[in-house]
Parts: C-alpha cells; structure tokens; sequence
C-alpha cells in the first residue's frame, strides 16, 4: 500500500543580493527593474574584457555574526550564515526549541571560497607554505557553508551540500524537499551561495569568452536575457536561504506558510562539458519530470523563471527547451529573467530565483527581464521585457541548467491553491 506523499512547504527566506541585504529589498529591486550590476570592485579587473560584477554592496558580516567566527569563514560562508539568520527569524524558528536531529541543512555551491584559494596560492608562492592560514580548508571547502549554517544554529540533522555549478541552489531546494518527503527531517534549512569575483574566477571565464565584455561603460545595460545584442553573462556573488518544513510540521508549530514546493526534476544532458544541449531536449527532461512530480500540466503554469543567462547558446536552448515541454502553451506562459538585474551568482542563482518566485506568488507580480531591446527570431517567448506585470500567479516553475549539462527544475504552488 502507497502512502500519501508528505508535503513540502516554505516558511521564511533571506537573501543577500547585488539589489539588497533582505529578500524584501532583493524583491523590491526585481520588481522595480533596478540593476544591481557595477563597475567591479571586489578584485582588480584590470587588463580582463570584463570589469562589472554584481556584488553585495557595504556587506559586513560582524553585522551577522560573531566577529571571530566571522575571521575563520571564507565570504561564501558569511553570506549563507547572513542570510539564514533572516529566514529563521522570519520562520519564526529557533531551532533550540525544535528536536534538532530532525532539522537539517543542504545548500547548493559552485566554487566555494575561491577568493580565498587565490589568496593563499599568492602567500605560497611569495613567502612559502607555512605561512598560509591554518583556516585555509575550513575555509574554501564547498561545504564548509552549510556546516557553518548547521553549527552555528544548532541544526544536528540531516547536512550536505550539492555542487552542481549553476543548477546548484535549485537542486539543493529539490534535495531538501526529498529530504523532508520521505521522512528523515521535519525542516531543511536550503538554499544557495557564492562568492567567487576574484582574478582566478574572473580569468577563468574570461578565457572561456563566457562573459559580456561590450557594456563595461553602461554596467547596468550588460546583463540581457534573450535579447539579440546579449553577449554573455555578468559574474554575480549572492545567498538566499529557504526554511523548508513538511506541512504538518509547519502546521504543528503555526508558522507562517510562505508557498508550497510541489515538484523537482533534475537531469543530465550526457553532451558537451560546458555548452548546453543545441536542442534543449537535456533541459526539457528536466522541465517534464518537475511538472511530472508536481502533478501538474503545462497549461496548468502561470509563469516560468528562466535560468536567461543572457549567453548566446543557453537563451537559445532554453527557449528551445521550453517550446518541447510545454508545445504551445510556450508562446503563452510569460517568462522573465531574474539575471538581467543581478547578473549570474552561479551555485546561488537558482536560490536567488526561487526567493523571487516565492514572492511572484505571494503578490501577483511577475517582475521583468530588462534590457530587452531587440528581439531575437530565436528567442520568440514572452520574456515580460523591462516592466513588471500583475497577474494571478498560482504555479511556477523555475529552470536552472549548470556547466556539465546538469540540469534542475522546480515547480512552486500557491499553499492552498
């Protein structure tokens, strides 16, 4: 016998983005079609095509945390510990109250501290070995966030951490909404970060010709989703941070119940290392197995967060990847780009995107993709250009696609919908 599937709920968020150091404020500057993209300040760009990035502004992580604690944790950890403080507070969750072997972590990651990594390589090489850190691994492991997360709010549960490049934060949500399903914890605290902008991350995009070098000038105008003067992604740095409860557990306790996680694909397109499927048949598995989950149709879809890099191949597959999974539903669902306002934070992006959904939800507004001036014939979708729209959101889906070909998917309801 087949029991009932336990259902998944979110029940606070906290961001730390290039628009702001709230999910409210992050909202804020979505809806009002703000860049968060800037002349790069966080290492010397000098000499690299690209010399814009989206960064969290005037952050300062004594703000949030222990200052000692704060010394031993590369930025990456200090961003994901920042913006867990605010979704537990705003879950009105302390976890000290809760049986914490029964509240978990899993976040998704990129990099991990590749600042720091590059800082240690120049002491290695300018005075030697011993003179790095003794932090040095507690603080670059990709993992180290969500230890930092678990450790200093006590959560003694379930703990991992996915390391799917871009795909990675929605993944982890996926993850951790499976977590909670089958039964081994009650609360997942999930989400994603990365703080990469250094000159290693910086060269190695470059030399990839991954990233928009034509609007150093007009940093606000580089990041353009689907649009046909796009020209690649602008390197971003961000956490967002989701309470995930299964809803009886939510219900017990009273908190507030933000949406509901209703289903999560994730696929491989078994193709290129870093160019996504031509066709976009690897993303659109991953679009028909969340719909699948989530037992809902693609005319039963209000709006679809796009991954909308604003790089040539992957606006084109991505489009291309919706048209499979949805038919023609696809020319009638609108669809807009989170990443044309704060440029791409990697391993936290689909992190960042689901806050927006959640929030695309809750207030009938679907923010814009700016920077849409030109259409591209490829590119043919209602990508909601440069104004934000009302309208009754119930269903969402968010789409994430890493290097490697790993792909995620999430569909979002509203609770009780």
């Amino acid at each position: 016998m087949q029991h009932e599937r336990r259902r998944v709920v979110i029940t606070g968020m906290g961001a730390m983005t290039p628009l702001g150091q709230t999910a409210e404020a992050f909202w804020e500057g979505l809806v009002s079609g703000r860049s968060g993209i800037g002349p790069m300040t966080l290492c010397d760009p000098t000499g690299y095509p690209c010399r814009i990035s989206g960064e969290v502004r005037g952050f300062d992580p004594d703000n949030h945390m222990d200052r000692r604690e704060a010394r031993r944790m590369a930025r990456f950890s200090q961003l994901a510990v920042a913006a867990a403080g605010q979704a537990l507070k705003s879950a009105n969750l302390d976890v000290t109250k809760l049986d914490a072997e029964r509240v978990g972590v899993l976040l998704g990651n990129g990099n991990g501290g590749f600042p720091t990594t590059e800082e240690a390589v120049r002491v290695l090489v300018e005075k030697g070995g011993m003179r790095i850190t003794p932090f040095f691994f507690p603080m670059v492991l990709p993992n180290m966030a969500a230890s930092n997360v678990g450790r200093l709010c006590g959560a003694r549960g379930y703990n991992n951490t996915v390391i799917t490049a871009c795909a990675a934060g929605t993944q982890a949500i996926g993850d951790a909404s499976e977590v909670i399903r089958r039964g081994v914890a009650d609360v997942i605290i999930s989400g994603g970060t990365e703080a990469g902008i250094s000159q290693l991350g910086l060269a190695g995009f470059c030399v990839m010709r991954a990233l928009s070098s034509a609007r150093n000038e007009e940093p606000e105008k580089a990041s353009r989703p689907f649009d046909a003067d796009r020209d690649g992604f602008v390197p971003s740095e961000g956490a967002a941070i989701l309470v995930l409860e299964g809803l009886d557990h939510a219900l017990r306790r009273g908190a507030p119940i933000l949406t509901e996680v209703l289903g999560y694909g994730a696929s491989s397109d078994a193709g290129h290392q870093v160019q996504p499927d031509e066709d976009g048949a690897g993303a659109a598995r991953a679009i028909r197995w969340a719909l699948q989950d989530a037992g809902v149709t693609p005319e039963g879809v209000d709006y679809i967060n796009a991954h909308g890099t604003s790089t040539p191949l992957n606006d084109v597959s991505e489009t291309r990847a919706i048209k499979l999974a949805f038919g023609e539903r696809a020319y009638k669902v609108p669809v807009s780009a989170t990443k044309s306002m704060i440029g791409h934070s990697l391993g936290a992006a689909g992190a960042l995107e689901a806050v927006a959904c959640v929030q695309t939800i809750a207030t009938g507004t679907i923010h814009p993709t700016i920077n849409y001036q030109r259409p591209d014939p490829e590119c043919d979708l209602d990508y909601v250009p440069n104004q934000a729209r009302r309208a009754d959101v119930r269903v969402v889906l968010s789409n994430s696609f890493g290097f490697g070909g790993q792909n995620a998917c999430l569909v979002f309801g509203r609770y009780g919908r």
